[in-house]
């Protein structure tokens, strides 16, 4: 008897696929994908919202062997996202796009380390805590980002973690999304 399950796990936010954009390495983003409204009482400029989408499929045959599928993409949220059009510079897009593009430099850590596993009868639960793991290290990465550039003001760290994030991508390149995984 064969059995099949589905289970949907958004890493950042529960959103549908309709509300998102999925990371392209052809498109950056503009100011026209910030669709929220800025939150005056707040001191930042800008706010990316991005996040990973994670899924699995399982199945098991009467052996007991599992075969399984998973599916994740780095997605930005226009809705969720804002900026105040008065302050908004170039320089200042060019760092929320690397808050994106960080998001999906953490997708391809997952993808990777999902392909390097040798899993267990316990797969559902190490799936899970491979995606909490990635979640939880993406979270550290932005805040890390955010503030060794001061929020874009540091030109010269900014200018590293542009400089990182951009090497990151092409050593992971393999793991990039190509189509159904």
């Amino acid at each position: 008897m064969l059995r099949f399950f589905l289970i949907m796990l958004f890493g950042f936010l529960i959103l549908g696929k309709n509300d998102s954009m999925r990371w392209n390495e052809n498109y950056k983003l503009t100011w026209e994908d910030f669709k929220a409204q800025p939150r005056a009482q707040v001191d930042a400029v800008a706010l990316t919202v991005s996040g990973i989408s994670f899924s699995y499929s399982l199945s098991q045959n009467n052996d007991g062997d599992y075969k399984y599928q998973t599916f994740v993409e780095a997605h930005f949220y226009p809705e969720k996202s804002w900026y105040k059009p008065e302050v908004s510079n170039s320089h200042i897009l060019v760092h929320e796009q690397l808050h994106f593009d960080l998001t999906e430099l953490y997708a391809r850590k997952l993808r990777k380390r999902i392909a390097e596993t040798s899993f267990t009868e316990q797969i559902r639960s190490e799936l899970n805590q491979l995606n909490d793991d990635i979640n939880e290290a993406l979270e550290i990465a932005q805040n890390k980002y955010d503030f060794e550039t001061n929020h874009s003001i540091n030109i010269e760290a900014q200018k590293q973690w542009e400089d990182y994030i951009t090497n990151e991508l092409k050593k992971l390149r393999a793991f990039r999304f190509i189509g159904n995984q």
